[in-house]
């Protein structure tokens, strides 16, 4: 089913599973956009669409596919914006701001990561978000890594639409650790 934001806003078509037809064209953006560390393997996500606080969008301007939106909704009441992509013919045409505003104004509180801002691309990747009214926490923070071997690496965390208390970071941190080892091939084998 595709929610309609508003008249002049994307639709976001909500992906039941791995045979829907959607998810073959979000998976093969989802591979080209992310390195093989930062993606769970088809298997895995078999499993993740089942959980109902897993949602994979594919995003549509009319009847051209944008770009997908992979979001966890946490007990706490907050979305972890796992994945985002544009395809990357679209990119810098502001779909990505766009896909960001509309996920904050349905959810409310969204928080996700990002690499350290230590080179261009991820100083950009970091305005990005600051521009789109994200704060940057300063916290130590390693993802876990979803495939094996195992690569954990480090990233910061940013949210919507407050910095994060020490007690939000560590229930984020708990979240996040608890989706990989139960979603990916490091968990539950």
């Amino acid at each position: 089913m595709k929610i309609p934001m508003d008249m002049e806003s994307l639709t976001y078509e909500k992906v039941g599973s791995v045979a829907d037809p959607q998810w073959a064209i979000a998976y093969r953006l989802y591979e080209a956009s992310f390195p093989s560390f930062e993606q769970r393997s088809e298997r895995d996500y078999v499993a993740a669409l089942r959980d109902e606080r897993f949602h994979a969008e594919t995003v549509w301007d009319a009847d051209r596919f944008v770009g997908l939106v992979f979001w966890w909704l946490a007990d706490e009441g907050y979305v972890y914006l796992e994945h985002l992509a544009v395809d990357p013919a679209l990119r810098g045409k502001s779909y990505g701001a766009r896909i960001l505003r509309d996920l904050c104004t349905r959810m409310g509180r969204v928080w996700l990561e990002i690499d350290p801002p230590v080179d261009e691309i991820s100083c950009r990747r970091r305005g990005f978000y600051a521009r789109n009214g994200f704060f940057y926490n300063e916290y130590d923070y390693f993802h876990p890594s979803y495939q094996r071997p195992p690569h954990p690496h480090r990233l910061m965390v940013m949210s919507y639409p407050a910095a994060l208390t020490p007690a939000e970071f560590a229930s984020f941190r708990t979240f996040v650790h608890g989706l990989a080892d139960r979603y990916t091939m490091t968990g539950g084998e």
